[in-house]
């Protein structure tokens, strides 16, 4: 018996009056259903703006009067960021919302009229209807510190994105008129960077000594002891270049302008990190999280951007749904299908348990044994990848006790915990 499904639709009374919503970015669609799923208003457009949540309310509560509901339960399909102000305009107003997966949406949409047929005012009726039935997930929307973290983690990888994309494009640039400049400066230090703003070209340096060339690297802010031996080696790739001559001109200004956006973005990461840093240091949770061996600030900066506060979740199972780490298994009759993540949740939070995992591994000496212990075991190995999966999940009940308990990590604790054990058998 589904306990959860039943709760929600005993949420659905004689006396709810409930409202589809499809979103949009200019005009969302809606449509009220009573508690049989019967449509009590055909779908009309609600505009995004205050005037338009204004008078969809004003028309919400006349209906809720007519047909004398009490009660109010606003069901949509989330569509990227376009339901966030709605949200809010509801949640202060009082009126709970929630949330429809958009895959229900798509599958369940013929069953009225047996047509792939696809509008705003059909989808509206289709929301509704399944959150008459129960089909429908609580968001939680995020406050305070929690939404500080989510906007400065999302701002930094954007910023990291951006940041990688432009030194992309100086290895481009260097492809075509410098290549022998990676065979001196592998990565972009303090000297490449000089070197590139002075002396981006061979022709730049052909002729030059040594010493010339520090002393025009000094001039750069930050480049204090230039090293001789790259100046030498420098003058002596730039030689024999077999760089692109032609276009000189705008090539020059390209690298001038990829230098200024590079330095740039790094001082604004590294501005960005620091206040982030400082920041979630001020969560409850910080203290526990950064017990734990191989867990960076970094990391758990990301983590509650991703999560918000371990104090939401009762149980850590519900973690590891949300990561789309739950297992499922196709199986009919006597085929017995393979298990596999189910992969519906958040992907970033996935993503960041799966990047994480090797550097815990390596660092934490209770996950490095237990990951020993998984792909080695005599009954059932499980493979490298197979046995990170299930220390992602391992992680996430460590860190809701962590943080639920308000205790440290301990290594020991977790190894010589018979549960676990039990779990890894």
């Amino acid at each position: 018996m589904n306990s959860k499904l039943n709760q929600k639709i005993n949420q659905d009374t004689e006396k709810t009056l409930v409202v589809g919503m499809d979103i949009a970015k200019r005009k969302h669609y809606a449509t009220f259903v009573d508690d049989r799923g019967r449509q009590l208003v055909k779908a009309f457009p609600v505009y995004q703006s205050k005037a338009g949540f204004e008078e969809f309310y004003e028309l919400l509560m006349n209906v809720r009067k007519e047909t004398g509901k009490t009660e109010v339960l606003v069901g949509i399909e989330p569509t990227g960021h376009y339901w966030l102000n709605l949200s809010h305009f509801l949640n202060d107003h009082g009126i709970p919302l929630v949330m429809t997966n958009p895959m229900h949406v798509k599958r369940s949409k013929e069953l009225d009229d047996n047509l792939q047929t696809k509008n705003d005012q059909k989808d509206a009726l289709v929301i509704a209807r399944l959150v008459k039935d129960g089909r429908f997930s609580y968001p939680r929307l995020l406050e305070n510190l929690e939404a500080e973290l989510r906007v400065g983690a999302t701002l930094r990888a954007q910023l990291t994105e951006e940041f990688g994309s432009i030194k992309n494009k100086m290895i481009r640039w260097l492809d075509r008129y410098f290549p022998e400049f990676v065979q001196v400066f592998p990565t972009f230090g303090k000297m490449a960077l000089a070197a590139l703003e002075r002396t981006p070209f061979p022709s730049d340096i052909a002729g030059q000594e040594p010493d010339q060339l520090l002393a025009l690297y000094r001039e750069v802010d930050g480049m204090k002891s230039p090293q001789r031996p790259k100046a030498k080696q420098l003058i002596e790739v730039a030689s024999l270049s077999i760089g692109i001559t032609e276009g000189k001109r705008m090539a020059q200004l390209e690298i001038a302008t990829l230098l200024s956006r590079y330095r740039q973005l790094e001082q604004e990461i590294d501005a960005l990190t620091f206040e982030l840093e400082a920041m979630v240091q001020k969560t409850p949770e910080y203290e526990y999280l950064a017990t734990v061996p191989g867990l960076g600030t970094p990391t758990i900066i990301d983590l509650l951007s991703e999560i918000g506060s371990f104090s939401h979740y009762r149980d850590p199972r519900q973690l590891i749904k949300l990561a789309g780490l739950t297992l499922r298994e196709n199986s009919s009759g006597m085929h017995k299908g393979r298990k596999r993540i189910s992969k519906r949740g958040r992907r970033k939070l996935r993503a960041l348990l799966f990047r994480v995992m090797m550097p815990i591994i390596r660092h934490n000496e209770a996950f490095r044994k237990l990951h020993a212990y998984y792909t080695t075991r005599p009954q059932n190995p499980l493979r490298k990848k197979q046995s990170i999966v299930v220390l992602c999940g391992k992680l996430l009940k460590v860190l809701h006790t962590l943080c639920t308990k308000q205790i440290h990590f301990d290594a020991n604790r977790l190894m010589n915990d018979s549960h676990c054990l039990a779990e890894a058998a």
